[in-house]
């Protein structure tokens, strides 16, 4: 039978292997790099996505061979670091994904990679502050700390200090810390025994806000605008009783452990909400992918992770069900105009559609412009002082959008996306959250 140029055939994602002994071989890693990455050079697909594939087809344009076999073994190591799993080659551009018989699964090999680096020791120190999301945060919710970090990151002196000290590239945009966290602007045990209100489809009626470590600390806001858009559409919304990490982060890095300390601690907490009626929410796309894809493939034999899996929702997909079903109130008090929309990348990676784009466009006289690129930023790859040239780049035809539309907002589901546009537009316009969006039209 004659190898299939490419497949017609839905994507379907293998188990992620990472308790194998075999997954951590290096000799067993290297000769899957060379049988993926010839592949990938002989299609060359993925080209334009992101400064992997560039990494790699350099390496072999300007090699002696003008094949693989000519590269240096080092520059695979470029090519993983470049990689920060936005899943874009693997959802949109690789025709060899499973159930294809070449079994191509270019983020996870690069996963793979990761995690037998750092598993080697070989993370760098300032690789782990960064991801330590739950530490950091805490530490600068402290109000003296917030204060501190704050005047730090926006002054000029400042960054070139945090350079110096952590190599954060001086013009990345930094997060700002609250030391009035949403923990802390919501009383923690709200609603938790408010009655439910009507079902709609797979929908229960009340939700458990899972705030995430961005939700919580840095933008708080992401979360009041969820709670009043909700609660306005009768539905209660209480704060999941204590939380970490979802574990993106750490995986991203590769530290696979630290992941699976991070599930043991949240799922058997959200599969208790879940027996009791509750669906989840969180507003940050990549901490809702974590608990949709990135687990279930870790523990594919865990009923817990699939209880939450099945009952994780992102904001609009839940809102749009709603309205699937007449539970959705579209009494807006005002128009939003002109919305240039940025879809994140783990946003598209959910398979949902265009769920903000379809809410928002129900508010009347709003237009919504779809931009499906993906801005470069990951949760650390634009801030690192080695990348972030190459995330603006990436960034650049998703800023060329936003800049000749001109329009009345542009916003992304992915808070740090949207300060990474308005990095590239020099800060001349910032950036609205959907959910901010949708607040001001039902004017609340």
């Amino acid at each position: 039978m004659p190898v299939r140029e490419g497949s017609l055939e839905a994507p379907t994602r293998h188990p992620l292997d990472w308790k194998n002994p075999d997954f951590y071989d290096i000799d067993a890693l290297t000769g899957e790099l060379e049988r993926v990455f010839d592949i990938c050079h002989g299609c060359r697909r993925c080209f334009n996505l992101c400064n992997a594939f560039p990494t790699l087809f350099d390496a072999i344009d300007e090699s002696p061979s003008m094949e693989l076999d000519g590269v240096d073994r080092r520059v695979y190591w470029q090519v993983v670091d470049h990689c920060y799993l936005c899943d874009m080659c693997y959802m949109t551009k690789c025709p060899y994904v499973p159930p294809h018989e070449w079994n191509v699964d270019f983020p996870h090999l690069m996963l793979r990679a990761k995690a037998v680096r750092h598993r080697e020791g070989n993370t760098r120190a300032r690789d782990r502050l960064l991801s330590s999301t739950d530490l950091v945060g805490t530490l600068a919710g402290i109000p003296v700390v917030s204060a501190v970090i704050n005047q730090v990151n926006q002054s000029r002196v400042g960054r070139r200090v945090v350079e110096e000290l952590f190599e954060v590239h001086p013009d990345a945009h930094l997060p700002e810390y609250h030391s009035r966290t949403l923990r802390r602007r919501m009383e923690s045990g709200r609603n938790e025994n408010a009655a439910a209100g009507p079902q709609a489809g797979p929908t229960r009626g009340r939700v458990a806000l899972f705030t995430t470590c961005y939700g919580n600390y840095n933008e708080p806001q992401l979360g009041e605008d969820l709670i009043a858009i909700f609660e306005h559409n009768e539905i209660p919304v209480r704060l999941v009783g204590s939380e970490r990490c979802c574990g993106m982060p750490k995986l991203e890095l590769g530290d696979l452990e630290a992941v699976a300390r991070a599930k043991e601690y949240n799922i058997p907490r959200l599969a208790a909400l879940v027996d009791q009626g509750w669906d989840i929410v969180a507003p940050v796309p990549s901490c809702v992918l974590m608990f949709k894809q990135e687990l279930p493939l870790m523990f594919p034999d865990d009923a817990d992770v699939a209880k939450v899996r099945d009952a994780i929702y992102d904001p609009f997909e839940y809102l749009a069900i709603r309205h699937r079903h007449e539970q959705l109130k579209t009494d807006f008090k005002n128009s939003l105009g002109s919305i240039s929309y940025h879809v994140a990348c783990h946003l598209r990676v959910q398979n949902i559609g265009m769920k903000t784009r379809d809410v928002l466009q129900l508010v009347p006289d709003t237009r919504v412009d779809a931009i499906e690129r993906c801005s470069g930023h990951d949760g650390t790859y634009a801030v690192k002082k080695e990348f972030h040239e190459a995330s603006m780049k990436i960034c650049q035809p998703v800023i060329k959008r936003v800049q000749k539309a001109a329009a009345d907002h542009y916003c992304s589901d992915c808070p740090m996306a949207g300060h990474q546009i308005a990095n590239g537009l020099n800060g001349d316009r910032q950036p609205e959250h959907p959910l901010r969006l949708l607040r001001m039209a039902y004017g609340l």
